[in-house]
């Protein structure tokens, strides 16, 4: 009887027994009714993500993305069905998204950085030919009217413009920077007048929205065909006329025909120049190489003001990680003495700045240093420009920013200091040990062991801090000949002006500044955690 049920045979009425695997390990149960069907659903969710995602990949013609869309299913599905992929099954779904949300928008940020990729080098050479020669579009005898409705493509203040058109005989066009698209009857709806009121895809423009983009529609034009184009008349009209500018393959050049003017192509920077030097506004992206990395270590323009905010980056971090250990660890040694009353109520009050909404907070107390009306000038009695002065607007905001996350050393420590053994600070004080010898020599290098990592994060997270900045101070107090960099700005605000910024944006460049970001953190980080790791070996 004991040789069947080693065998898997078992008494009668009871469950068969697992069957070895080699090597002597049982094989897994097979799973519940229920649990088949969610595996069975979970897996039928990726099929069909894939094919979504598949169909416009095959439109573009990028079969390198179809081969990984194809490989990551096929991996998934082995990975699920097979009874041998157990410590994958856990591994695969966190390694897809590591590549997915870490590994690729880094890859993408260093593609980037080698290219001229901004406003005016958005597209290829051909699509920039086309806006050249649809913005220089002018009325003819014969042109043709449409009925206009602006609209763009996701965010009506920064998404992409496009033109929603109805032409004399009722047909409905979008219209963008690549040329027009027929669109669906059923797609759209029309005023009796013929014009658009509201299409499928597309956020049509108020008239506040119309008005902040009045110059970009204005000098917006839509390639309709050789040498035409479609430009506004207006908020509700516009016109089909011919272009003054074309494209001469011979010359690979631009010809003014009313002018004369030509704009040879310089192929290394992506523009169209004219004798004098003078560039057309329309370029298309190229690669540049290290340009971009050297334009900000040796172009002194660019060099000064970039190597003066990272000294300010690096201080505000750092004095930010001081001032929050400082105060927590400060505090949580106060709340640690069994002599304080009330010590619960204090620790609720004092972790309240960790529970307000930060970007409220921030808010509150720029008001608060507001020179004029702030709560801090009439509660000192100063007439201090808190936010004017360069120096002034940069203790103002390690004091805020200290404010904000003493609460969360505050929180560690006081758990830090809780696992620690009474027994050790006790033998030191019987050793002849005085109260401070014995913090500096026994808790504080026991409390270093739990807290370096989070210093670590905390000196990562505010060198990056974004939000305390532009919240607080905006990146100014600004220099008067010079509005795109700040007293208070960090590498990540100049960063976003010179990306999003009002004189145009600058993704290539941007994306280099971002790569450096990314190495000074990573090497900082990876030297003080591997000097952490050395305090925690010798402590043990």
């Amino acid at each position: 009887m004991f040789a069947d049920r080693r065998n898997g045979a078992g008494a009668p009425g009871e469950a068969p027994a697992r069957p070895p695997l080699p090597g002597g390990a049982l094989a897994p149960r097979s799973g519940s009714l229920a649990g088949q069907m969610v595996k069975i659903g979970m897996l039928g969710l990726t099929t069909a993500l894939a094919v979504w995602a598949a169909f416009p990949l095959y439109s573009a013609g990028n079969w390198i993305g179809i081969g990984v869309v194809a490989a990551v299913t096929t991996l998934l599905f082995y990975v699920y069905l097979s009874p041998r992929a157990i410590p994958a099954k856990y591994l695969v779904p966190g390694t897809l998204l590591l590549v997915a949300f870490q590994i690729l928008p880094v890859l993408y940020t260093v593609s980037t950085s080698i290219t001229n990729f901004g406003d005016g080098h958005r597209g290829s050479k051909e699509e920039a030919i086309a806006s050249i020669e649809a913005s220089s579009v002018v009325r003819a005898a014969d042109s043709v009217d449409y009925r206009l409705t602006v609209a763009a493509v996701g965010d009506p203040a920064t998404g992409d413009l496009v033109f929603l058109l109805t032409d004399p005989e009722g047909r409905v066009q979008a219209g963008d920077a690549d040329g027009l698209t027929e669109l669906a009857p059923d797609a759209v709806t029309t005023d009796p007048s013929g014009r658009i009121t509201e299409a499928e895809g597309y956020t049509l423009l108020g008239a506040a929205e119309v008005s902040a983009r009045s110059a970009e529609i204005t000098a917006f034009a839509v390639p309709s065909g050789d040498g035409s184009g479609i430009r506004s008349s207006g908020l509700s009209s516009a016109y089909e006329g011919d272009a003054t500018r074309a494209y001469d393959a011979d010359c690979d050049c631009i010809v003014d025909a009313a002018t004369g003017a030509r704009f040879t192509a310089d192929d290394e920077r992506g523009v169209f120049l004219d004798e004098s030097g003078e560039r057309l506004p329309q370029g298309w992206r190229v690669d540049v190489g290290w340009d971009n990395f050297a334009k900000v270590l040796t172009n002194p323009s660019v060099s000064g003001p970039f190597f003066g905010i990272l000294l300010w980056n690096l201080a505000f971090a750092a004095g930010t990680v001081l001032l929050v250990f400082v105060l927590g660890l400060g505090l949580a040694l106060l709340m640690h003495t069994d002599r304080l009353r009330g010590r619960r109520v204090y620790r609720v009050l004092l972790v309240l700045p960790y529970a307000m909404p930060s970007f409220a907070m921030l808010l509150l107390w720029r008001d608060m240093f507001n020179a004029d009306f702030g709560l801090v000038n009439r509660l000192l009695g100063l007439d201090v420009d808190w936010l004017g002065g360069e120096w002034t607007a940069r203790l103002a905001l390690l004091v805020v920013n200290a404010w904000l996350g003493y609460p969360y050393l505050f929180l560690v420590a006081t758990g830090a200091l809780q696992s620690i053994p009474r027994e050790l600070t006790q033998a030191a004080r019987l050793d002849g040990a005085g109260a401070w010898q014995s913090f500096r020599h026994v808790t504080l290098p026991l409390l270093m062991v739990a807290l370096t990592p989070i210093l670590v994060s905390t000196f990562s997270f505010n060198f990056n801090n974004f939000n305390a900045v532009y919240l607080m101070t905006g990146g100014g107090p600004f220099p008067p000949d010079n509005p795109m960099v700040g007293g208070t700005d960090l590498l990540i605000t100049y960063t976003y002006r010179l990306a999003f910024g009002g004189q145009g944006a600058q993704y290539g460049y941007a994306s280099a500044i971002s790569v450096f970001i990314f190495l000074i953190v990573a090497v900082i980080s990876v030297v003080s955690l591997r000097r952490s790791r050395s305090l925690e070996e010798t402590h043990r």
